[in-house]
């Protein structure tokens, strides 16, 4: 089993070496076929291992591969953890970058880059598995660090198009703004603990729970500092408020890399993090009411900013923002098991939104404004079947007394139901169900919203004068000069065409009916195990409760209207939805809502006004620092005191003195004779 883990691990990094080095070499076919290939491979061995941890009474175990770093105390190891939290995330990593490799077959057809682009989605995906199988700090540092370089490689990998590089550098930058906090809270549990061995961290948290750290004449707690500072790393990693901004502009990357970077891996590890340091977590009170705030608030504002979107990828990234926010105000309420589970059951419904999304792009020649979509069902009917799905999925659809629903059903009403038990003992547990609640209405209106507008209504894709373009196949104008030919792909707004919306062709249909199968059987065959009778049995361990903590036993007992409230309000988002934008016709009501700019549609619209706050604070005080210290401190006083200044006066002063050489022999005289008269001056003056 080990030899097999280590297979499942290190498959990806093979494919993206073969790809990334030998891609020219071996040509654009072979490099698909090894880096698909062998993700598929670490597929079947990731499903494999989860049987066997499932149903084959696998028990936990760490492969140690090689010494990493050995400085005194300090021992850092490369090694694989195999428990029920990493065995979980295998699958989820492996199957939805499998399907995406098999997506990207069709999805990248015409672009010259391809052995690069597989390199880097195999990068990305080893980067992930190396952090999900992590047995210490060091080595979930480094595979949070390849996470957010191969995101940063995927995301601007139309490096041509200016909007791209910059949402790549944005993405970078935010990300190491979490990851400072990351590090400082990594440097303080070495300092408390000595290690950062979780083995040997875990046993000994009970005994250090009541410890303080005093800093500049405060007192503080030590696990709840330990704790927030690693919970800013989550933030960043998992686009929490504050941190967010870069999620959206994400966008700009391929789809395929949506779906990757959006769907189960990167922007999930802020989440398998908490619920790996649950043991640290149940004695930090502090730190986790601070997660259930920021959870419950990022809910809302990405369910929000969701309402008013019309880039059909910019809503679904929107809606991973919510969602992400219901799993971080789950572990904020002590419920793992149930963010975890929401966790699982997102990955598979929210990547079929994203292929599904990708799928229509495609279908309608890269256009992404949902504005000029409509009446799409009869001509991609299998598309519009997967995109179903994976809405009544997101949204929760469910019987509750029959307790029989697709996948999000189950998880997302385990976490309502898991806050508002919480919220019998603290108030923000309290405050966390009120917003999940409205949030559930929120989602099921924006996500219906783009079902209707896409699929429905009047078709809005036909011929329009004023925006006509030809286009290629990655949107590029097939008119223009070829030294301005940027990567245009599957975000290029605003364009009108003159051809017939198509469905896709099966290599990128097949990823959505196997998603489809995750996302209506995923909650309903694996609730038992995550958060239901055989949950102690399935965990094992992984994840700790505090003997104090009984909020998921609570959940299943709550009132019936407590696990009615979610499902009343998203069947009052869906009827909303279908009255604005189906029943009313769009061009009727929901337009012309639009149309108004009202106060609060210009400010859920301009994202609460976060990249205005931001640009005219941080960046523009980062510039003018950066300026200052450039041209100020740098060029003049480093520069022109030192080098610069130092040559300067150097050539000056054999400027004047070559003034000297004249090639007179009077003159050589003259300077001879004053040379002498000083010197015997100055014999005079010494000797007196």
């Amino acid at each position: 089993m080990q030899t097999l883990v280590t297979i499942l691990v290190f498959a990806p990094l093979v494919g993206a070496l073969i790809a990334g080095l030998f891609g020219r070499r071996i040509g654009d076919v072979a490099s698909q076929a090894v880096t698909t290939g062998l993700l598929i491979l670490a597929c079947a061995l990731s499903w494999y291992t989860f049987s066997q941890w499932t149903w084959g009474g696998l028990e936990a175990f760490t492969v140690r591969l090689l010494p990493f770093i050995h400085i005194g105390d300090f021992q850092a190891n490369w090694s694989i953890r195999i428990d029920a939290l990493s065995a979980t995330m295998l699958i989820v990593v492996t199957t939805v970058s499998a399907l995406v490799h098999i997506y990207s077959w069709g999805y990248m057809a015409e672009d010259d880059s391809k052995p690069r682009f597989f390199a880097y989605l195999s990068l990305f995906t080893f980067a992930m598995l190396s952090l999900v199988t992590a047995a210490d700090f060091m080595q979930l540092f480094f595979g949070w660090e390849g996470v957010g370089l191969a995101s940063y490689l995927l995301i601007g990998f139309w490096f041509k198009k200016p909007s791209a590089s910059a949402a790549a550098i944005k993405a970078f930058v935010v990300n190491r703004v979490g990851d400072f906090g990351f590090a400082l809270g990594i440097m303080t549990t070495f300092w408390a603990f000595g290690s950062i061995q979780f083995a040997e961290i875990f046993p000994q948290i009970a005994a250090h729970a009541g410890k303080t750290w005093v800093f500049a004449g405060h007192t503080f707690p030590l696990m709840d500092i330990a704790c927030f500072l690693l919970f800013i790393g989550a933030m960043g990693k998992s686009a929490q408020f504050f941190l967010h901004t870069w999620l959206p502009d994400a966008m700009e990357g391929p789809t395929p890399v949506s779906a990757l970077i959006h769907a189960a891996t990167m922007v999930t590890a802020g989440v398998y993090m908490l619920c790996l340091l649950s043991p640290m977590f149940e004695y930090a009170p502090i730190a986790k009411n601070i997660v259930t705030v920021i959870g419950a608030v990022t809910a809302l504002f990405a369910a929000t900013v969701g309402l008013t979107q019309n880039d059909i990828k910019r809503v679904i990234a929107y809606s991973t923002c919510s969602q992400l926010g219901y799993m971080f105000f789950a572990a904020g309420v002590g419920a793992y098991q149930a963010a975890m589970f929401h966790l699982f059951t997102h990955a598979f419904f929210k990547a079929l939104l994203f292929l599904g999304a990708g799928s229509v792009i495609h279908g309608m020649h890269h256009e992404q404004d949902m504005r000029k979509y409509g009446a799409l069902a009869k001509l991609l009917p299998i598309t519009f079947i997967a995109m179903t799905i994976g809405t009544i999925a997101i949204t929760g659809l469910g019987i509750p007394p029959l307790e029989l629903g697709f996948a999000g059903f189950y998880s997302k009403d385990t976490i309502i139901e898991a806050a508002y038990a919480a919220g019998q003992h603290n108030p923000i547990g309290m405050f966390a169900w009120v917003i999940g609640v409205l949030v559930a209405g929120l989602t099921s209106f924006y996500s219906w919203r783009l079902a209707f507008f896409t699929f429905n209504g009047k078709a809005r894709w036909g011929h329009d004068d004023h925006h006509a373009h030809a286009h290629d196949a990655h949107g590029h104008d097939a008119h223009a000069d070829e030294t301005h030919d940027e990567p245009l792909p599957d975000d290029d707004h605003g364009h009108g065409h003159d051809h017939k919306p198509h469905e896709s062709p099966w290599v990128m249909l097949f990823p959505l009916v196997v998603l489809s199968i995750g996302a209506v059987a995923a909650g309903f065959v694996f609730t038992g195990y995550f958060v239901g009778h055989h949950q102690e049995e399935f965990w094992r361990g992984a994840i700790y409760n505090a003997p104090t903590n009984h909020v998921l036993h609570e959940a299943h007992g709550v009132a019936e209207w407590v696990k009615y409230s979610p499902l009343i309000a998203t069947i009052l988002g869906l009827l909303i939805a279908a009255y604005v934008y189906l029943l009313k016709g769009d061009e009727r009501l929901g337009l012309k809502l639009a149309e108004r700019k009202g106060p609060l549609y210009v400010f859920f619209y301009n994202k609460w006004f976060f990249d205005e706050l931001y640009d005219a604070t941080f960046v523009r005080l980062a510039k003018f620092l950066g300026d200052l210290f450039w041209k100020g401190g740098d060029q003049k006083i480093i520069d022109g005191l030192g080098p610069d200044g130092v040559s300067a006066v150097s050539y000056e002063v054999g400027k004047r003195t070559g003034k000297l050489q004249t090639g007179y022999l009077y003159h050589y005289a003259f300077v001879m004779l004053l040379g002498v008269a000083g010197l015997l001056t100055y014999a005079l003056f010494k000797f007196h």
